[in-house]
Formats: structure tokens, sequence, C-alpha cells
């Protein structure tokens, strides 16, 4: 696969409202990851609609599944499923980024219901991850654990220290998720720190690894389902995506990494291309 995503995916009802609520925390906190949230949607979106066992009412069992959102700044994202999925409130969401909400501009564990994880510190998602899934095979229990990080994050590491730890243990149960935008921050991730030849580097260390577009919602499914039967060693999953996926004007533009003000031209755009 070419070192980037597919373009054709056209986004279908269910990706517009997640989105939607997406916007719903950026205008109401006035603040927000917004390209970092909107490259996620899809891979977020398959992990609650069809693959992690939960339940919301009882988001502390011990047969769960834990999915660790590791690139927290991404977190709006996610703030979105855990609504949708009756975690809090939707409306909670026009709180987002506001000084007594309980979300905040990185997820808090113990805060957040549903939350596994306080995250934003990049590198530490994986490592927790690990532990998580350690502590699972110890106790031979059966749930799962996926980690989600950015592309930039595996800079860092403590992401590939948690590789080798992850291959040593052969922690099938463990399963890394790359959001693979190739923007961090304010920079191109090839000019920054090139990662590639990303899918070489991630078997040396020990993994089963996959590639694909990470807005291929059919796709994205069929790999998790598949996986459910991996053996012996953790998976990573490089997810191809577009950074603002969605809004034609953000997508691979640096500047929309963040935004903590939107002048009336922005809020119009947003909302056009979500049909408001």
């Amino acid at each position: 696969m070419k070192n980037r995503p597919e373009q054709k995916i056209k986004l279908d009802k269910r990706s517009l409202f997640l989105r939607s609520l997406v916007v719903d925390c950026l205008f109401g906190g006035g603040r927000g990851h917004m390209g970092s949230a909107m490259s996620l949607i899809e891979i977020l979106r398959v992990l609650y609609d069809k693959i992690l066992n939960f339940n919301p009412k009882k988001p502390k069992d011990e047969n769960r599944d834990r999915m660790i959102l590791s690139k927290g700044h991404g977190c709006l994202a996610l703030y979105a499923l855990l609504a949708d999925k009756k975690f809090f409130n939707k409306k909670t969401l026009t709180t987002a980024s506001r000084f007594n909400s309980i979300l905040g501009g990185h997820p808090e564990y113990g805060k957040v219901p549903g939350v596994e994880a306080s995250t934003g510190a990049l590198g530490h998602g994986p490592a927790i991850g690990a532990g998580m899934a350690m502590a699972a095979k110890l106790k031979k229990q059966k749930h799962k654990i996926y980690v989600i990080v950015g592309d930039g994050e595996i800079n860092e590491g403590s992401f590939w220290e948690t590789s080798m730890i992850a291959s040593k243990h052969k922690l099938e149960n463990l399963h890394v998720i790359i959001d693979y935008n190739k923007i961090q921050s304010y920079g191109r991730t090839k000019e920054v720190l090139d990662l590639e030849p990303l899918k070489d580097k991630l078997k040396s260390f020990g993994y089963n690894v996959a590639e694909l577009n990470g807005h291929n919602v059919s796709k994205l499914y069929n790999y998790f389902k598949r996986i459910k039967k991996n053996k012996n060693k953790p998976t990573a999953l490089i997810c191809h995506t577009i950074k603002g996926k969605g809004f034609p004007f953000a997508e691979n533009n640096p500047r929309w990494h963040h935004k903590n003000f939107f002048t009336k031209e922005e809020i119009l755009l947003i909302n056009n291309c979500l049909g408001k």
C-alpha cells in the first residue's frame, strides 16, 4: 500500500453524525484538537459499534475489553463515542474543555466514565495496555486490550520498549492501532522524523502487522473480527487516515491540528460539511 490513504471513502450518515458530536464539543468549549479527532472516528466507530465488549452501566466490569486512547489529544472523538454509547449524557459534550467540565483537553481516568487511562503524555498508553494484557494472561482472563496511538507519538522510545516487552511475553491479547495521518502537531511526520519503513519495523519488533484505509468501515470490521483468533503475538494495525477527514478545508492542513477560536466563516464551513 502506498504511504497515504485512499481518497475515495465517502462518509455515511453514521460517520457524519459522530463528527457532529465532536463539533458539539468544539463549539461548546470553543477549542479542541479537531484534525486529530476526525482521523479517528471510523476506528473508534467500528470498535465501539461492533467489536468491544462493554456495558456502559457497569464501566468497571472485570470482563470488559479495554480501549486506551494513547493519543489523548484526540479525545473529542472518544467523548463522542462514549456519549453515543450512553456512558454519559450527550448534553455533556457541549461543556468540553470548560473549567468545570469532566471532559478536558485530554481524557482522565476516574473522571470520565469509560476512559481506561489518563493519557496525553505521549507514549504511555502502550505501556499501560501491555501491563493490562500481561495481567489478563496471568489471571487467565479472556478480555482484549486495544491501544490507539498517533503516528507522531511512536517517535517515543517508550513505544518501542513496550513493543519488545509485548513480543517477549507473547501478548496476543494486545492490539495496537496506529492512526497514521502523516501529520504531527504542526509538521509532516515524514519531515519531523520519518517512520518508514514502518511495517517492516513493526514486524521486526514481533508484531503481526496489517495496514488498511482507516476510514473504510468494512475493512476495519473484517480486520478486528479476524484478530480475535490471533495467537502468540501482539498485533499492530497501520491505519492510513486523513487528518481532519470530512472537512475539505481542514484535511491534511496542519493549521487545524488544534483550534482555540472559530470565526463565523469557519463555523459556517463546518456546519455546511455536516449538512446543517
